[in-house]
């Protein structure tokens, strides 16, 4: 597994950090998220996922899940299932 954050997406809400502190921390200047671990042990892999899952502003990427289970990422904006309405 391996993890990408954006920290300019980031809102700051600290999710990642409460659902997997040994992979994710927030910064001291603004709360952003900070990586610990971009490609963290087996055993954090449910929490890592969990975290991206939850990430409301999608700042988390799961680039590479073992098995191919799913990723998560950034969610689509609100307005993206306009188009064409």
């Amino acid at each position: 597994m391996k993890i990408e954050v954006d920290t300019g997406r980031c809102c700051s809400s600290g999710m990642c950090a409460m659902t997997a502190p040994q992979v994710f921390d927030q910064s001291e200047d603004d709360g952003t998220v900070v990586l610990l671990d971009p490609v963290p042990a087996g055993e954090d892999h449910a929490a890592v996922l969990e975290a991206a899952e939850m990430c409301p502003s999608g700042a988390i990427t799961v680039v590479d899940v073992p098995g191919g289970v799913g990723t998560a990422g950034p969610r689509p904006s609100a307005d993206a299932g306009e188009e064409g309405r």
